[in-house]
């Protein structure tokens, strides 16, 4: 028996921006599927515009499970996790003994597979997961302010920033071309 697949089911009670008053909550489920959606299409991006050779594939299973560890954890809130680099390399051993948790809670012959995606060392992939992990806070930071919640207007800025500081040309193109979407409403879509 394993009980892995429950732990993961368990996603969709860890909520997101815990520090921010919310005008639409957001939780883990949500947000790794979000994830996962445009690290596959910085995936895209990459190999059809920049000539790179991205497995896209494997790019949106290490999104969809990038926050697994939280299950365990709760959403640690970022100015809480990036406020000095003790807890910074703290929280990053709490996250690895999660992980360490989950993979306990698979049958010995699935604990490999899942151990490449919950502890991944894909060099060239992981950018890309960060940025799509930046870029579905962007857009939270935009559905906030459409709604007339102010509460996320600096974190839509320093957010901003932050992708920009990725130096990321897949992360650059989806801002330029799919960003301004998210701010349409369905009817403006086409």
């Amino acid at each position: 028996m394993t009980n892995f697949f429950a732990f993961i089911s368990r996603m969709k009670w860890i909520n997101r921006w815990a520090l921010m008053r919310n005008t639409t909550w957001e939780n883990l489920s949500m947000h790794s599927h979000e994830v996962a959606v445009i690290a596959h299409a910085l995936a895209v991006l990459g190999n059809r515009r920049l000539g790179r050779q991205y497995n896209a594939d494997r790019a949106a299973t290490l999104a969809l499970y990038h926050d697994a560890p939280e299950i365990l954890t709760g959403d640690l809130p970022t100015p809480v996790k990036y406020f000095n680099p003790s807890i910074r390399t703290a929280y990053k051993a709490v996250e690895q003994a999660a992980a360490s948790r989950l993979l306990q809670t698979l049958p010995e012959d699935l604990r490999a597979d899942y151990e490449s995606i919950l502890c991944p060392a894909d060099a060239a992939l992981l950018p890309l997961v960060r940025a799509a992990d930046k870029l579905s806070a962007l857009i939270k930071c935009m559905e906030e302010l459409k709604m007339g919640n102010s509460e996320f207007s600096k974190a839509k800025d320093a957010t901003l920033q932050a992708i920009h500081a990725l130096q990321l040309p897949e992360a650059e193109l989806f801002l330029t071309e799919c960003i301004p979407g998210y701010g349409l409403t369905l009817d403006e879509l086409d």
